[in-house]
């Protein structure tokens, strides 16, 4: 068995592609050690650390009504959308576990809003952290919490390199993007903010026309556009060991998709990076991750239970 830490990127519903990546590792003979997750990454590594296995996560995911996933809950702040259908969804399966009851360590990124700093969560009730890591800005309700206002992780760190390394120093980090590389940019789809299915087809269509959605739509893209150029920094800065990037740049990030489809593509990725892989369990990369020194990549959160 070869030992690994992993880092998953957020990117919405394309996090199905996690699953697929996860089951093929496994199946390679890797040993995930550890998980770093953000945003959509979290929600897949937290289940993946509680010990649910990605079998049984894809048919967690199958069952959850993709035209509820992102419903409102009466206590949500303000937001856009919700996120009352992966709420329900996670708490039939990890409900009160706590960080310190997962099988691997695991912990996610979410970022103080009052602040402006990346926090790190890894204590304390483990759904509480993913819904706070899974907060994107003005589309899902901020997360209360102590003195900070959490948003989504993505704001500062996309893919957790640092916090997968640091949970695990002396093993090779494999970061797993959902963001296509900047050559394929131009290809990438539209996002469209998903409507409540009450609000009738006619009545969305003469509201799509109104200036103010249409630069609603624009600043959207602009927002993703930043997102992906900071991934790539992230990337060239932090330098994971391996990057498995599965072909998912088709997908919208808040549009149904073919779970199954979407596992595949995973899977196929982690195929592809299979020698890569393994190349880092030569002598002298062991040797230089033993001598690394490696500090918490952000502020660490306070117990709360």
């Amino acid at each position: 068995m070869i030992d690994i830490s992993l880092a998953l990127g957020g990117g919405g519903v394309k996090g199905v592609a996690h699953i697929g990546v996860i089951r093929c590792l496994e199946e390679q003979g890797f040993r995930i050690r550890a998980v770093a997750g953000t945003s959509a990454g979290s929600l897949v590594g937290a289940l993946y650390a509680a010990g649910v296995t990605p079998l049984e996560i894809e048919e967690i995911i199958t069952r959850v009504d993709q035209n509820r996933m992102f419903g409102r809950l009466p206590s949500d702040g303000p937001s856009l959308m919700g996120l009352a259908g992966i709420s329900k969804a996670l708490t039939e399966v990890i409900g009160k576990t706590s960080f310190d009851e997962l099988k691997i360590p695991f912990a996610c990124t979410a970022v103080d809003a009052h602040t402006a700093r990346e926090v790190i969560m890894r204590q304390g009730r483990v759904l509480e952290a993913v819904l706070a890591s899974s907060a994107v800005p003005g589309v899902f309700p901020a997360v209360h919490y102590g003195e900070w206002l959490l948003i989504d992780g993505g704001v500062l760190d996309p893919v957790p390199v640092n916090l997968a390394r640091w949970l695990a120093p002396e093993l090779p980090v494999v970061a797993v993007v959902l963001s296509p590389a900047p050559d394929h940019w131009a290809e990438v789809p539209a996002i469209h903010i998903p409507h409540p299915g009450s609000i009738p087809a006619p009545i969305i269509e003469q509201l799509a026309r109104l200036r103010i959605a249409q630069a609603f739509q624009i600043f959207v893209q602009s927002v993703d556009i930043t997102s992906r150029m900071l991934t790539e920094l992230r990337l060239e800065i932090d330098q994971p060991e391996v990057i498995i990037r599965p072909e998912v740049g088709k997908y919208g990030i808040l549009e149904p998709v073919d779970v199954h489809e979407l596992i595949r593509v995973g899977e196929a990725a982690a195929q592809q990076a299979n020698p890569q892989i393994r190349k880092t369990m030569g002598w002298a990369n062991q040797m230089s991750r033993r001598l690394r020194r490696v500090s918490p990549p952000g502020v660490l959160a306070a117990a709360r239970v």
